[in-house]
């Protein structure tokens, strides 16, 4: 995933994969605590890397003036998986 969210973010070189790595953590973190189920959260899904890459191009970075719509386009992202019931926790009575 990272070499992944590298490309998306335009970086190269390996100074920044500490400060990558955490945020790609994050956006994962963000996302189970947001009701995905853990075991969705695989790098291979086209779902969950879209919302990590949108998640990293979002925080990434202190002048990036698309970082709202990155912001807001993670959030709606992260309220749809949260929402299906093929990636949200079941829900025990």
């Amino acid at each position: 995933m990272l070499n992944d969210v590298k490309d998306a973010l335009r970086v190269s070189g390996t100074t920044m994969d500490r400060e990558i790595q955490d945020l790609i953590d994050a956006a994962k973190a963000d996302l189970q605590l947001s009701g995905v189920h853990a075991s969705k959260l695989v790098d291979t899904d086209p779902l969950i890397k879209r919302a990590v890459v949108v998640y990293c191009k979002a925080h990434f970075g202190w002048d990036n003036p698309e970082a709202d719509r990155f912001a807001q386009s993670y959030t709606m992202l992260k309220q749809h998986l949260a929402l299906s019931a093929e990636y949200a926790e079941a829900v025990t009575p």
